[in-house]
């Protein structure tokens, strides 16, 4: 039986033995006991619909029955769980497959390696390998860009706050504007060309340059297909690198696999994580240019890169991509989500809104400040939950499991325009 504080302040053990750093909690501050699909709901028992879907580490919902009972299958076959990198027939598997039905109907070849869990451990092995390689210090990225948290992926990254977090000189890397960060008028591409060609410009040859075709944490920004051929060719001209950070933005999120294919460029490094292990379970892919893999044994490892039950249900998860099936309904459902949008910044102009993003990786950009986190929170309180993203927290980001239904989106955006119209009424003073 709970006690009267547990009932009075649920998040107390949370407050008082969780460090500081958390944050998601202070945004949703339930204790969550159950989960499937696109649904959790909290201790009490009260439903909620997931526009945030593990930061995109859920792309196939929570607790996918399919995958699921192959994971209870391996289990209880003692199937191998830890493995650092040695040879296992879950990965044997993993690897097949992700040729067969990912790589080649693309025309893709590349070698892939398991860096470790999660995403900034895949960005680190990406960056130390294309220094490794060139000979070169210098990686040049993107406003907003986000590349996770350790201290490489972090000199990459643009958010401030996040940067300040490292508590040293984060170097080697330089920031370049990304496509229509100074306006649509000014061309970001021929000012990165310039800096290169000009021996004045200060900038020597880079390593690489990293970024996101559509930037997730930095407020739903998309790069025109356009903007990223020319700054491919800017790459091949000068023999640097391309690097495209995937970890949200692929595994379908944006209607393809992979989020740059409908921008015909190919990367020399991709790097993958979140929804890559298909059940939310710790999995990162760093897919390398063949020529490009000129490790030595063991130069780059991690203990965990050998999660046996990620490469199962990351094994399980292509059966999605067997056809082009699952993509068009991606689309089809982020057309009918983004026309939604369209509608709520056209009918209530107290927003100012301008709606962002590609596929089911949206977001509705607003002009006050604190107004998106207002309008989150308000959604919450109604079974809503979804996440801000940009550098001042200004985008309502949706980011639903790309198997939800039809009616649960629709549901879950009539939370968010009940949502939005209620702050306007607090705004007005009503």
């Amino acid at each position: 039986m709970k006690t009267i504080t547990e009932v009075q302040n649920p998040l107390q053990v949370f407050a008082q033995i969780e460090s500081q750093v958390r944050s998601y909690i202070r945004n949703f501050p339930v204790v969550f006991a159950k989960a499937s699909g696109h649904t959790l709901w909290d201790n009490a028992g009260r439903a909620y619909i997931d526009f945030f879907a593990g930061a995109g580490a859920l792309n196939y919902g929570h607790n996918n029955p399919v995958i699921k009972e192959k994971l209870i299958e391996y289990l209880r076959q003692d199937g191998v769980t830890h493995s650092l990198d040695m040879a296992t027939e879950a990965k044997e598997a993993l690897l097949k497959k992700f040729n067969e039905v990912i790589l080649a109907p693309r025309g893709m070849s590349y070698k892939i390696m398991f860096p470790g869990p999660t995403g900034t451990n895949s960005v680190e092995a990406a960056l130390k390998l294309a220094r490794k390689t060139t000979g070169r210090h210098t990686v040049l990225s993107f406003t907003n860009g986000f590349h996770g948290m350790t201290i490489g992926s972090l000199s990459v990254t643009g958010n401030r706050m996040k940067r300040e977090g490292a508590g040293m000189p984060l170097t080697h890397a330089l920031s370049l504007p990304y496509d229509n960060y100074m306006g649509a008028d000014v061309d970001t591409a021929a000012y990165i060309e310039r800096l290169l060609e000009d021996g004045g410009s200060g900038l020597s040859l880079p390593a690489a340059m990293i970024l996101e075709t559509v930037q997730g944490e930095g407020g739903i920004n998309v790069a025109s297909s356009e903007w990223l051929r020319r700054i491919e060719a800017i790459c091949r001209k000068h023999g640097i690198l391309l690097i495209v950070d995937d970890v949200q933005a692929g595994c379908g999120r944006t209607g393809s696999f992979f989020s740059f294919e409908q921008a015909g460029i190919t990367p020399d490094i991709v790097c993958l994580s979140k929804s890559i292990g298909g059940y939310g379970l710790p999995l990162a892919l760093t897919l390398i240019r063949p020529d490009l893999d000129k490790w030595q044994p063991g130069e780059h490892n991690g203990t965990f890169r050998g999660n046996n039950l990620a490469f199962i249900a990351a094994l399980e998860a292509l059966i999605y991509w067997k056809d082009d099936a699952f993509r068009q309904s991606i689309e089809k459902k982020g057309q009918m989500a983004r026309a939604r949008l369209e509608k709520i910044a056209a009918d209530y102009p107290y927003l100012g809104a301008e709606v962002r993003g590609k596929g089911l990786m949206l977001g509705l950009a607003v002009q006050e400040d604190e107004l998106a986190e207002k309008i989150c929170a308000c959604a919450f309180e109604r079974g809503l939950i979804m996440e801000t993203s940009g550098a001042r927290s200004e985008v309502i980001k949706l980011l639903p499991p790309l198997t939800i239904s039809d009616e649960a989106l629709n549901r879950g955006l009539d939370i968010l325009e009940e949502s939005v119209k209620i702050c306007q009424r607090k705004e007005r003073g009503l």
